[in-house]
């Protein structure tokens, strides 16, 4: 332990002191790199006294000791809170307009929701194996085996705690340390979008509040200051918002479930048939699976305060339960209000006005509906705090230059990031979210390959054959040539099976007219194919 804690204070050692490289230091020290380097630590002193006064996370990519971890987290209700934080993170309009996509594309009724059911549990099981890391206490293997079935062995542990490391720092022993700079970049693209696609609904709900005085832009800047402010005040924060919305937001959508279930249209035969169909289903069930396997890249940021000996069964099951029942409760509405359009001229005129003129048209009387509209505004703020403050973590765990930076400084450029790209794709949400939420899914689904293969091939399932005070000391993690070259082969895979609007790959084109997604298939194949074989000769070559 005494290694471990002397390691850590190193490391941070080394972020104040921006020493970066040793093989880049210069004999003597520039006047202009003295300036910067007063200027990072006088942030980082500002930083050090919020962390002090408001408990803001200034050192959040350390590995958390569990003699460092907040009390916080390990009491009985902010265990609970973990499904609250995933149902209050994920439901929001932008979950509620995925429930149209498969209108879009052609499917009935029964089938669109078929695949938001199916989609939904194959990305959420994703991202809970990445939280809940399948590993194996010595007395519970025994159940794990009678179970026989891989995915319950997640519910044994999980991946923060035991560790107490983000997501992108886990990649490190997996993927190597040079491809896990390529994962956290993704990641903040992906928290980027994501809370664009969050904040443009946000921005059309206050709009519709308004009777459209107020335009979206000002609704998305809005939504995204409240967002901000939870997220530079930290996780602790964001979970305390969630803590107490959440109820309030599953019941705005079950009273849309109630207003649109009679209009549900389960006679009218789907546009897309025989082969054409599948593909369509295909592809929505990509869109679904990318939209709960996205988080599987930062999953464990949010379990490194939670205390070792947590329950993990618990954990898989609230974590789970919350990225579920939230996705369900918002996209099956938003498939029976997509069947209804056609029979019902008011609600598609609203539709193509916006997404909150339309629950305005829909939801009755006309003042509950704009209460409504307002509090629906508030929906994008959990997501986006959560997703504002991943991404500055992930943006320092990119590489040791941009950790010296203070987190928020990241998190104030990942803003004004997603304020420019909400007011540029305010116009065609539903063509960002099918791509989008497409994509997200491949890489996510490489990464979790790679990490399934090497914790149970490669360590055999336990977390003593992982040297987690090296976390940061690139000299004794995998350089990351089996990890690069499986991840790429996979994006490969990912390619030929893809289909979206701008692109269909050529496996993709196989199916049906207009194609249908198998990029996540093909990206898991090539990955498990390539990275089994690589990473063994890689360990026989380098012993790491």
């Amino acid at each position: 332990m005494d290694d471990i804690l002397n390691d850590e204070e190193k490391n941070r050692v080394e972020v104040v002191k921006v020493e970066v490289d040793s093989s880049s230091e210069k004999d003597h020290v520039q006047p202009s790199s003295s300036r910067i380097s007063r200027f990072l630590e006088k942030l980082r002193s500002y930083e050090d006294a919020l962390d002090r006064k408001l408990g803001v996370e200034a050192h959040s990519i350390e590995r958390k000791l569990p003699d460092q971890r907040n009390p916080f987290y390990a009491r009985p209700s902010s265990q609970l809170t973990l499904f609250a934080f995933w149902a209050g993170s994920c439901t929001n309009l932008s979950t509620f307009v995925m429930g149209f996509l498969g209108w879009e594309l052609g499917l009935d009724l029964r089938r669109n929701i078929m695949m938001i059911f199916l989609g939904s549990i194959a990305g959420a099981l994703v991202t809970v194996s990445f939280s809940p890391l399948l590993h194996l206490e010595p007395n519970k293997k025994k159940e794990c085996r009678q179970a026989k079935c891989w995915l319950a062995k997640s519910w044994c542990a999980t991946m923060g705690p035991p560790t107490g490391l983000r997501q992108v720092s886990i990649c490190r022993y997996s993927l190597g340390w040079y491809p896990s700079k390529a994962i956290a970049v993704l990641n903040v693209f992906q928290q980027i979008g994501w809370c664009s696609s969050a904040a443009i609904t946000a921005g059309q709900a206050l709009s519709a509040f308004a009777d459209n005085k107020i335009g979206t832009g000002v609704g998305v800047v809005i939504c995204c200051v409240a967002s901000l402010v939870f997220s530079l005040l930290g996780l602790k924060a964001v979970y305390q918002f969630l803590k107490f919305t959440w109820v309030v937001f599953v019941v705005i959508f079950l009273i849309l479930l109630g207003e649109t279930a009679k209009f549900a249209d389960v006679a009218s035969p789907p546009s897309a048939v025989g082969a054409t169909g599948s593909g369509a289903a295909l592809t929505l069930f990509s869109i679904m699976y990318g939209a709960g396997a996205c988080c599987a890249g930062y999953a464990s940021d949010y379990y490194v305060e939670y205390p070792v000996n947590i329950s993990k069964v618990r954990v898989f099951v609230l974590t789970f339960l919350g990225l579920c029942i939230s996705t369900w409760v918002c996209a099956v509405p938003g498939a029976i209000v997509a069947s209804a359009l056609p029979n019902k001229p008011e609600w598609r005129a609203q539709y193509d006005a916006g997404i909150g003129f339309l629950v305005q048209e829909i939801v009755y009387p006309y003042g509950f509906a704009k209460t409504i509209l307002f509090l629906l505004m508030f929906t994008a703020v959990g997501v986006n705090g959560a997703s504002m403050y991943s991404a500055g973590l992930s943006v320092q765990q990119a590489a040791r230059s941009l950790a010296v930076i203070p987190r928020f400084i990241w998190t104030l450029l990942c803003f004004a990031a997603i304020i420019v790209l909400s007011l540029a794709g305010s116009d065609q949400l539903q063509v960002f979210l099918q791509d989008f939420l497409s994509m997200l899914g491949y890489y996510a689904t490489a990464v979790f390959v790679c990490l399934l293969v090497e914790h149970y091939v490669f360590r055999r399932g336990s977390f003593d054959n992982y040297k987690l005070e090296a976390w940061n000391r690139p000299e004794m993690l995998p350089i990351g040539y089996a990890g690069g070259l499986a991840f790429v082969c996979g994006i490969v895979g990912a390619v030929l099976g893809m289909s979206t609007t701008w692109y269909t790959g050529v496996a993709a084109k196989l199916i049906g007219d207009l194609g249908g997604d198998i990029g996540n298939e093909l990206c898991l194949l090539f990955t498990l194919a390539v990275y089994i074989p690589a990473r063994f000769v890689e360990r026989q070559l380098t012993g790491r």
